[in-house]
C-alpha cells in the first residue's frame, strides 16, 4: 500500500479525449453527402430517423443526423457538420447544420423556439392596419 504522498507524486493527468475525431479540433467541417437514408432507434424508442453519410474535407466518412422536420437533402449536396451525438442512434456522433450550403432551413411549420438549432430566422409578426 502506497502512502498519500507517493500516490500524489505518481498521479497522471487525464488526457483530453476527443469525442468527434473526424472534425480534427474544429467546431464544424464542410462535407459532401454520399448517401441519404433512414435508421431505426434503439430499443425503447420507435421511429424512423433521417441520417446522411457525409465525406468531410478531411477525407473521413461519417454518419450525420438530419435535425428538424422535413428536408430536401440529396446525394452530392454540400453540408456543414458539427459534433453532437444522438442518444438513441448508435454510431451517430455528428449533426448537420441547417441553413448552410445546400441544406436549407425550411421546415413543415414556422418554429418559434429552438430556432438557432434548426437554422430558422426570427419570426416577426407584421400587424396590418
Amino acid at each position: 500500500m502506497s502512502t498519500y504522498q507517493q500516490s500524489v507524486r505518481n498521479r497522471k493527468e487525464k488526457d483530453n479525449v476527443l469525442k468527434s475525431k473526424a472534425l480534427k479540433h474544429c467546431p464544424q467541417r464542410k462535407g459532401v453527402c454520399i448517401k441519404v437514408t433512414t435508421m431505426k432507434p434503439k430499443k425503447p424508442n420507435s421511429a424512423i430517423r433521417k441520417i446522411a453519410k457525409v465525406e468531410l474535407t478531411t477525407k473521413k466518412r461519417v454518419l450525420g443526423y438530419i435535425c428538424g422536420v422535413g428536408h430536401r437533402l440529396q446525394e452530392h449536396a454540400s453540408v456543414l457538420v458539427r459534433g453532437g451525438r444522438v442518444r438513441d442512434l448508435p454510431g451517430i456522433h455528428y449533426k448537420l447544420i441547417r441553413g448552410k450550403y445546400d441544406f436549407n432551413w425550411r421546415e413543415a411549420f414556422w418554429r418559434r423556439q429552438a430556432r438557432s438549432r434548426y437554422g430558422v430566422p426570427s419570426f416577426k409578426k407584421k400587424i396590418q392596419r
